[in-house]
């Protein structure tokens, strides 16, 4: 049974989810004080971070439909990895800002390169039956490197002194494990998308009008929910505020992906027996209970608790909705469905982050993590009680 569910494809993806992942987390606590310490101002961070991500994001529909309409997974999904893996290691071996600068660019251009594609072809590799399964699977994998990431990089900076930009350069390390797997995927042949339109960067906006009833229902609502799904890091701030540690802070990031791990299969099992919908639709209650919960106390067991708890939120959301998404389009549209949810949701995320960032400066962090909260639970209300769905 195991067997027929877990594809060697799906295996091989999910293998290679966690080792872009080991070598991304290994960075991303330390990101902001190496681009500083060659050069980089706060703003210069920021305008770097803006417009690397809002490559990644607008790319992923553009490339989605390009899938679709030649047919092919493959190419995307090695490009994409392929380019990230060499564009880490780089941004150590030339520690100038505009090596880095192309270097970050050129790595969440991989992303978007790969990301729907990829989804896809977990899609194409699975069943209705078990989407929840193969999705949730892939999620844990790829969250597990998120978790063994950042131990990395905490266990190198107190064992040896080491420079940061040496981090970047170990990084290479499973960046080649990626770049070896990506070759021994392969792939089946499939449908192509019968379209007269030419694919353009803006067609995940021309996708959602002509769309399928049932994707629109399910997709604007979860890109308003996006506008409030602020970064991660606004948790973190909100522990920092509270008084703790960088150490703590990161632990507790740590604790977050590796309940996001433990919970993502399990998740996937239970969607497949009840429905992905109502498995979406609790964690869109728990990421509600977090926002609010997080401002009641900042206790270490309580905090321990809320990053728990948003970890079993991630874990029901994540891999969940982009199953649901493949289970609601034609199979000759699923790269161009999941790119345009995959674009239009990350660009929602970085305009929640502007709105957080307003909200907690002029009101506070109780009020800009509660917006969220309540925000959310409406969100919740209508996939709990208003959304009429069939799914497949």
């Amino acid at each position: 049974m195991v067997k027929k569910v877990f594809t060697r494809q799906i295996i091989l993806l999910s293998l290679i989810s966690f080792f872009t992942d080991v070598a991304s987390e290994m960075l991303y606590p330390i990101i902001p004080i190496y681009l500083k310490s060659v050069g980089f101002s706060v703003l210069f961070i920021g305008i770097l971070e803006g417009i690397a991500e809002s490559i990644a994001s607008l790319s992923k529909g553009y490339f989605g439909n390009l899938s679709d309409k030649i047919g092919k997974r493959l190419p995307f999904v090695r490009w994409g990895y392929t380019l990230s893996s060499i564009a880490k290691p780089m941004m150590g071996l030339f520690p100038y800002p505009i090596t880095i600068f192309f270097a970050r660019t050129l790595d969440r251009f991989g992303k978007g390169i790969r990301t729907s594609a990829r989804d896809a072809l977990l899609s194409d590799e699975s069943t209705p039956e078990n989407k929840g399964k193969v999705f949730g699977f892939h999620r844990a994998a790829d969250t597990a490197g998120a978790v063994v990431g950042p131990i990395i990089t905490l266990l190198i900076l107190n064992t040896i002194s080491i420079g940061y930009r040496y981090l970047f350069i170990l990084s290479a390390i499973p960046g080649v494990f990626v770049i070896l797997l990506c070759f021994v995927l392969k792939e089946k042949k499939r449908e192509l998308q019968k379209s007269p339109e030419k694919s353009n960067f803006f067609v995940f906006i021309t996708y959602l009008k002509k769309s399928p009833a049932n994707y629109r229902l399910v997709v604007i609502p979860l890109l308003i929910f996006a506008l409030i799904n602020s970064s991660d890091f606004f948790l973190l701030l909100k522990v920092k505020e509270y008084g703790y540690s960088d150490s703590k802070v990161i632990l507790f990031y740590i604790l977050f992906n590796f309940s996001y791990a433990l919970f993502s299969f399990p998740s996937g099992r239970i969607a497949d027996k009840i429905g992905l919908k109502k498995v979406i639709t609790f964690g869109l209650l728990i990421f509600s209970l977090v926002y609010l919960l997080i401002n009641v106390s900042g206790s270490f067991a309580w905090l321990i608790f809320v990053f728990l708890l948003y970890g079993l939120f991630s874990s029901s959301t994540e891999g969940m909705i982009k199953a649901l998404i493949t289970n609601i389009v034609p199979s000759s549209e699923t790269a161009t469905a999941l790119g345009t949810y995959n674009s239009l949701s990350s660009i929602g995320v970085l305009l929640s982050s502007s709105i957080a960032g307003l909200l907690w400066n002029f009101f506070g962090s109780t009020v800009a993590l509660g917006f969220s909260g309540l925000v959310s639970f409406i969100i919740f209300f209508y996939f709990a009680f208003l959304l009429k769905l069939k799914e497949k």
